[in-house]
Parts: C-alpha cells; sequence; structure tokens
C-alpha cells in the first residue's frame, strides 16, 4: 500500500517529515456514511432528541478541561501527523481549548429579536418576536494544517448551536480529528450528534448533495470547495474558506525593527502552509533590497527539522510531492527574473528551505498563486497606488496588511487593498478565533469565526400574535 488510499478501503496515516508510518485506519463506503447521516437526521429530526442549552454548555466545559489534560498529547500527535512544530503545535491545542470556551460563552448570545409591530393599521394589535434554532446536519469538511483547531471551528461550533455534525478531516491529519471525536463523546456529546468519517471523495460528494444535509463548511482549496457547493441540495447552505495569496505593503516610514520579526513568522510559520500567510511584500523601492536581505538573513537562521523537537521552527510540507512543486515554482520564478536571496532548494525529500526572493515576474506562479510553502517574494515599488494595484489580485480576497507610519495612509490604504480583512502595523496571518474570519471571491464564501459559524448553523424563526 502507499500514499494515503489503499484498494482495501485502509487508510495508511504517514508522518509529514519521517514518512513512518503512523496508524492504519478502515475508511468508511457509501452506504455507511449514509447510514451515519441517517442516524443524524434521525437525532435533528426528532426534537424531543435536541440537546438543551444547559447540556451543550456542560458538555463544553467538560471539553475544554479534557482538553487541558491532555494538551501535551494532542500537540505532539497533530506536530506528527501534519508537520506543524510542536511548539506551534501547543499553541493550536491552546487555541483550541481557547476556542472550545468561546463556543460555550456564545451559547446564550444565540438568541433573536423583538419584532416592531403597531406600527401600522396593519400591525395593529400584534406581538412579534424571533428566536434561533438549530439548522439541521452540518457536514464538517476539513483540512491538514490546523487539524485539531480547525474542527473547533467546524464541528464544535455545529454542535454549540445544537446541530447534529459529520466531520470529514483531511486524510493526511485524521488523528487529530479522531481524538477530538473521542473527546466530545467523553465529554458527553451523544454519539449521533457527533459522528466521524473517513471516506473518499466519492462519498464525500453523495454526502453533501443529500438533502438531509443542512449546511456544509468546508476549508480547502478553492478548486474542491467550489464544487462541492456545486453539489449542495436545494435549501442547503455553506462556508466556504479556500486561500489567498497574502500581500504586504511596506512603505518608507515602516519601523523595519518591527516589521521584519513579524514578516519573518507569517511568511514561514508552518512552512507556509497556511491560508493567509505572507506570500508577497511590496516593499518602497528606498528600502526594498534592505527588507530582502534582512528577510534572508532571519529566513537562514531558521531551524529546519523535526517538527517534534523544541527547537525546530519551520517543519516539513505535508507529503514530498509539495517538495517538488514548490521548487518548480521557484526555479520558474529564477528564470523569470527573480533574484535568490536565501533558500531556494529542498533540504530534504520532505524539508524546504525558507525561501526569499526578490522581484519575481508579476505573473510568474509565486506572484499569482497561493504557494502554500516557505517562500516569500518582495517587489520594489515607485508609488503606493502602483503597489496597491499590484497587490491587488483580481479575484483574490483574504487578509492583507500595511506596514506605515502615516496615518492618513493607513486609512487610506487599508480600504483599497483587497483583503476581508486588512491589517495595519501587523502580519498577514494575525487571528484570533473570536474574530470574523473567511474570504471573497475566489478566497471563499461567508464568514467563519467561533460565534460567526454559530449564527451560520441556525436559522431565524418568528412568531407573531395577534390581540383578540
Amino acid at each position: 500500500m502507499g500514499g494515503y488510499y489503499s484498494l482495501m478501503a485502509q487508510l495508511n496515516v504517514i508522518a509529514a517529515y519521517d514518512q513512518s508510518l503512523l496508524a492504519q485506519l478502515e475508511t468508511v463506503d457509501k452506504k455507511e456514511a449514509l447510514e451515519r447521516l441517517a442516524r443524524a437526521h434521525d437525532a435533528y429530526d426528532d426534537r424531543s432528541r435536541w440537546l438543551p442549552a444547559e447540556e451543550r454548555i456542560a458538555t463544553l466545559t467538560r471539553l475544554s478541561q479534557l482538553i487541558f489534560e491532555q494538551r501535551d498529547s494532542l500537540a505532539m500527535q497533530a506536530a506528527r501527523e501534519g508537520g506543524k512544530p510542536l511548539t506551534d503545535s501547543l499553541v493550536e491545542i491552546d487555541r483550541a481549548q481557547s476556542g472550545v470556551i468561546a463556543a460555550k460563552e456564545a451559547i446564550p448570545r444565540l438568541t433573536g429579536r423583538e419584532i416592531p409591530m403597531n406600527l401600522n393599521a396593519a400591525s395593529r394589535g400584534r406581538i412579534a418576536y424571533t428566536y434561533r434554532e438549530p439548522r439541521g446536519v452540518v457536514l464538517a469538511v476539513s483540512a491538514f494544517n490546523h487539524p485539531f483547531n480547525l474542527l473547533i471551528h467546524q464541528a464544535v461550533t455545529a454542535f454549540a448551536a445544537g446541530c447534529p455534525v459529520l466531520v470529514k478531516p483531511s486524510h493526511k491529519t485524521p488523528l487529530s480529528a479522531i481524538s477530538l471525536v473521542e473527546l466530545m463523546h467523553e465529554a458527553g456529546a451523544p454519539k449521533d450528534f457527533v459522528q466521524l468519517l473517513l471516506c473518499d471523495s466519492e462519498t464525500t460528494e453523495a454526502l453533501v448533495s443529500d438533502p438531509r444535509v443542512a449546511f456544509l463548511n468546508f476549508i480547502g482549496s478553492s478548486k474542491v470547495g467550489f464544487m462541492l457547493r456545486s453539489k449542495l441540495s436545494s435549501g442547503a447552505t455553506c462556508v466556504l474558506e479556500h486561500g489567498g495569496v497574502a500581500p504586504v505593503i511596506v512603505d518608507e516610514t515602516a519601523d523595519l525593527d518591527d516589521a521584519i520579526p513579524l514578516l519573518t513568522k507569517a511568511s514561514f510559520y508552518h512552512a507556509g502552509q497556511v491560508c493567509v500567510s505572507v506570500q508577497r511584500i511590496f516593499a518602497h523601492e528606498s528600502i526594498a533590497r534592505e527588507v530582502a536581505d534582512r528577510l534572508a538573513k532571519a529566513a537562514e537562521k531558521l531551524q529546519v527539522g523535526d517538527p517534534t523537537q523544541a527547537e525546530t521552527e519551520v517543519g516539513p510540507l505535508i507529503r514530498p510531492e509539495e517538495v517538488t512543486r514548490v521548487h518548480a515554482w521557484v526555479t520558474e520564478a529564477q528564470v523569470r527574473a527573480a533574484r535568490v536571496l536565501s533558500g531556494a532548494r529542498p533540504l530534504s525529500e520532505t524539508t524546504y528551505a525558507p525561501t526569499v526572493l526578490l522581484d519575481p515576474a508579476d505573473d510568474a506562479r509565486v506572484s499569482t498563486t497561493e504557494i502554500f510553502g516557505p517562500v516569500v517574494s518582495v517587489y520594489p515599488y515607485k508609488d503606493v497606488n502602483d503597489a496597491i494595484r499590484r497587490a491587488n489580485l483580481p479575484n483574490m480576497y483574504f487578509q492583507a496588511a500595511l506596514f506605515t507610519n502615516r496615518l492618513d495612509r493607513a486609512l487610506d490604504v487599508s480600504r483599497r487593498l483587497h483583503g476581508t480583512a486588512v491589517m495595519v502595523n501587523d502580519h498577514t496571518a494575525f487571528r484570533v478565533d473570536w474574530m470574523p474570519f473567511g474570504g471573497h471571491r475566489e478566497s471563499g464564501m461567508g464568514t467563519g469565526g467561533i460565534e460567526n459559524a454559530m449564527h451560520d448553523a441556525t436559522i431565524e424563526r418568528m412568531v407573531v400574535f395577534r390581540q383578540k
């Protein structure tokens, strides 16, 4: 058996760094997947089985404690299967625990509102109010790069909103998902309300198109996300989180001592395998070479290697094929005028040197397409309007950033950069789990974040009383 799939419906879970076999798991076929969907739908369809807020709050309280108690082992598991350095995986588990608490605390805010009446003859003598209730079965299709915390945003939020949820993790990192589902059951979540699905793409499509799925929460590539959206049954809804080619503008007034460490972290965190990693830096021509040289110097000092070791700062790419692909893109950029200031070479079968490129062509792949690797490019500009034009790719809207000490420029550029969120004097990868988060156009649809996801998993209903 090779890769992540086998002909016997067995899933080999391979360590990202050393390609060792971590586990062999059984997948489910379409028949079993649809049976699990049926159990989830039955749990939703029978209102007597709905989970009261008090019970959901108690379950999430226990879940947060269980995550806290198993923090170290959960972080090591995530580091081994997904390759994110242990230091960062520990932060991921801490974020996950705080996300569970945030979901618990948001349950009392899933409320309705009073609708004004007695405003005209038609509404006279009436009282109206709305309330929120679970939308239905949620299908959470997740990604490999944050294998535990992403599912807090997808599965835990669905449960917190009162919805049964089917958890479909990445086949590259299923162990973290298994752990989360088991912890949710241990905390008190009924098994029909939280179910794991290890299944192939064809089965996933069958689930998405089934009318018993009310809501799709997807994180992954735009190609797959929009394809799955097209399969949704009538009336079903979705949130899609894809990726971007995150731009940063560094103007001539920026404090580089402050900016460079932030840009270094955001360019090479998790080997660049983050949907809002810094990928393109437009620096004023008076400082562009300094920005590039300082980034390159910082990149060369980063410790690349085994993600389970505390000193490692940059781990592997998720699989060897990605190392080959990233190197092909970097080689193309060199042909297209880019100067290599650091990296630009594989370090092993699974790791790639943190790479800084100076001024590749604007139509090179490193300039137009999410690389999902440890590569950042610096582009000189003369006029900030030109920098904005070049930074704004037509179909990518996710997070963007600007470093400046001019308030007028911050107020102006932050509104003109293509980004659902624009960070001023911070990097594009900044996120806290309670803030709205999501892309637009090719970068996604809808807005994530703990409370937003819970809101999307519910519907608003209205009751109108007429006084006799």
